[in-house]
């Protein structure tokens, strides 16, 4: 009978994760090679925001996969996330190990989450050149 009662448990733990939600998220970014035509994979990208003393805190350091992508900034998670942030992308190691020489060490992008909205904010890069824009 105990045997029963674990196993019942552990089916229904297992089918409760089976049907738990995805996990959503407010802000993504990828880059983009456009000297490559190819994503940027192990891009290290900072994000912080900016305190109400106009510093800045850092709340995240991710790297970008195999398809230049992080999808996973700011999670959806009904809290008020509004304000100005920074998405830093720490270039220079995929250049150097790319073996370009590059003008930009690093980028940093200045955005503002203005309400609960989905922001993806994505780059073009180049060794010598970079252009963004909010996507979705």
């Amino acid at each position: 009978m105990k045997i029963k009662s674990i196993l019942l448990v552990l089916f229904l733990a297992t089918a409760s994760m089976s049907f738990a939600q995805e996990v959503k998220y407010q802000l993504s970014s990828h880059i983009l090679d456009i000297t490559q035509g190819k994503p940027a994979p192990d891009v290290k990208i900072t994000l912080s925001k900016q305190e109400k003393n106009s510093k800045w805190k850092q709340v995240d350091e991710k790297f970008t996969d195999k398809n230049g992508r992080i999808g996973d900034f700011v999670k959806a998670d009904g809290k008020d996330h509004t304000g100005i942030y920074k998405l830093t992308f720490h270039t220079a190691p995929y250049f150097e190990k790319a073996g370009q020489k590059s003008f930009y060490p690093f980028i940093e992008i200045v955005f503002e989450l203005k309400d609960n909205e989905h922001y993806h904010v994505p780059i073009t890069l180049s060794p010598f050149g970079y252009s963004t824009y909010r996507g979705n």
